[in-house]
């Protein structure tokens, strides 16, 4: 009984320990979550900022036509930049992201962020050509983007796509939904209104435009991999929310447990003692 007793205290001890450890992955999510969000907002004011300066720039001309293809040169399709969970605990976070896009992924030059989406995406037999890790905070989202963009830049160059879309996932009305983008070629018929007249530039507008184009592809991908680490810590506080919970059933559970082996310790040792006593009663 005395083992017993020493058993579910070490479960119960164990259990307590667990649950430390799960409510304090919950808060660090949380707050990564929330540094997140809070940089969203001046993306999206830079990302606004570079649409009206490219808007002014084409003026009311509007976008022009791209160039064809003159080289007769043959290119690859299209090209896929997804963001999948860095780490674990997560849930499905990395699968559900992965299974929207199932169908597009042999056919595609795939650019993948994610150390726990690459193992998935490797255990489904599929190699992306470029692959990054997400950094653990946000201030290093800028740099992962110029990786990114050199990247991709890199590979258009070696003509083996000419357009590509991105796959992240982002919460929305408390649930996280996949989202894709078109990202290249930059779809200039989204920019805002231009004013009537086109200010002065020193640069032409070809090369301006260029130069613009840039920078706001690099906001994009920012944009995008500030959502896609919101999403992954808010899933993650999701399971271990789910885990507090089952920890909690659990560690009452065995507390219940520990009163009855107590109680049984207790009612063992009365009937020991009324047995001796007894005992000692009986003259023969």
């Amino acid at each position: 009984m005395t083992e017993r007793l020493a058993d579910v205290s070490a479960r119960i001890d164990g259990i307590r320990q667990l649950g430390a450890v799960v409510n304090a992955m919950k808060g660090i999510a949380a707050a990564r979550a929330n540094a997140a969000c809070a940089a969203m907002e001046a993306v999206d004011s830079y990302a606004a900022t570079l649409a009206a300066a490219m808007s002014s720039a084409l003026g009311p001309a509007g976008a022009p036509s791209p160039p064809e293809r003159t080289d007769g040169k043959a290119v690859n399709g299209a090209g896929l930049l997804v963001f999948c969970a860095e780490q674990g605990f997560a849930g499905a976070f990395s699968e559900r992201v992965l299974d929207s896009i199932e169908d597009n992924l042999p056919a595609t030059s795939l650019f993948l962020i994610g150390s726990r989406g690459r193992s998935i995406v490797a255990a489904r037999g599929l190699y992306p050509v470029w692959a990054a890790p997400m950094p653990s905070r946000t201030p290093g989202i800028p740099k992962l983007a110029d990786g990114i963009v050199k990247a991709i830049y890199r590979t258009m160059a070696e003509d083996r796509f000419e357009r590509m879309d991105m796959i992240h996932a982002r919460r929305a009305g408390g649930r996280t939904v996949v989202v894709r983008q078109a990202l290249l070629p930059i779809d200039l018929s989204v920019l805002p209104t231009p004013g009537a007249t086109r200010p002065l530039t020193q640069l032409p507008t070809e090369a301006l435009i260029t130069s613009l184009s840039g920078d706001y592809l690099h906001a994009l991908v920012c944009k995008g991999a500030l959502h896609a680490f919101a999403a992954e810590n808010e899933a993650r506080m999701e399971a271990m929310s789910a885990a507090s919970s089952q920890i909690t059933r659990e560690l009452g559970a065995f507390e219940a447990t520990l009163r009855r082996v107590r109680q049984e310790a207790i009612t063992a040792e009365i009937i020991e003692l009324g047995t001796g006593a007894a005992s000692a009663q009986d003259p023969r």
